[in-house]
């Protein structure tokens, strides 16, 4: 049996990094460490570069530049990561050296990554775990389009979305015994359903063969559906970020335990958070994660 523990935004900015710096670097997550730590894999999307230069965070900076400190990762190595996605909108925001830098301090720790790299072939290359008898695979790119941080054939950054491409890659995967786990940094909705666009794309990947298709992107937890076997969650809500007041949707989130055991996905536990500053959050009371899944099955249909 293989534990997957997936989780949503992450990004060690502004106000959760100045709460960092007042109440120490494993601050935001001392009420979910275990959640996290007792995954077999721990996936975390991490849309921000780390760097020497970045300054003392400021939790009302007006802009949307960002960078994270060096020392912050504390919080990455003390919730067990080993698996950081790089498909955000803000892997480029402090320049190359920047994302060099970061993708060392990866590797350093033996952290493996995937929607991102050094280059675009780095960024689209598949990631390969094997846990026998799971052979497990992820692949993800950034959906929106655009400037948002996207890798060159000689530039690092995120993999744009080419959907044809990207199924078939899931379908090349399947072919060779890997369970395909697909994720999206898509467009952001504050809503708990799931929009056409979303829908569309997720889908496409579900029909072309992945087993789980999850949202990186939410600021809220976004529904779910099932698929040809195959499990969608359009969005799991903020792991690590600071919007604790934009909405109160935005102080809940999700922290998804895919089991797959003898080379098959068979379930998919949901654990729900609730925010209680701009840092930190604590597993949700019964009454809160009632309610919470209440609404969120009500709008998967």
């Amino acid at each position: 049996m293989t534990i997957l523990a997936m989780t949503g935004v992450t990004a060690l900015v502004r106000a959760t990094a100045f709460e960092m710096e007042q109440h120490g670097m494993t601050y935001p997550a001392q009420d979910i460490r275990d959640w996290l730590r007792n995954a077999d894999i721990t996936h975390i999307s991490n849309e921000v570069p780390f760097a020497g230069d970045c300054p003392y965070p400021d939790p009302v900076q007006p802009d949307v530049r960002f960078c994270s400190g060096d020392d912050t990762i504390q919080l990455l190595e003390d919730i067990g990561t080993d698996v950081v996605e790089l498909t955000g909108d803000h892997f480029q925001d402090w320049g190359t050296d920047a994302m060099f830098h970061t993708l060392e301090m990866y590797r350093e720790r033996g952290w493996l990554y995937y929607g991102g790299g050094a280059d675009l072939a780095d960024a689209r290359k598949a990631l390969l775990i094997e846990q026998q008898p799971n052979r497990i695979a992820f692949v993800g790119c950034n959906a929106k389009g655009g400037s948002f941080a996207q890798a060159s054939e000689t530039t690092p950054g995120a993999a744009a979305c080419d959907m044809d491409w990207m199924a078939g890659e899931i379908r090349r995967l399947r072919q060779e015994g890997y369970l395909v786990i697909a994720t999206f940094q898509h467009h952001e909705y504050y809503t708990y359903e799931a929009q056409a666009d979303q829908q569309r794309d997720f889908r496409q990947m579900a029909e072309a063969g992945a087993v789980i298709v999850s949202g990186s992107q939410a600021h809220q937890p976004q529904g779910m559906e099932f698929l040809n076997g195959s499990f969608i969650h359009y969005g799991l809500g903020n792991l690590f970020f600071d919007q604790y007041s934009l909405c109160m949707a935005c102080r809940q989130g999700l922290i998804d335990h895919h089991v797959f055991y003898d080379g098959r996905y068979i379930s998919t536990e949901l654990l729900p958070i609730q925010f209680v500053d701009y840092a930190r959050s604590r597993p949700m009371t019964f009454e809160e994660a009632s309610e919470l899944l209440q609404t969120l099955f009500l709008v998967s249909g």
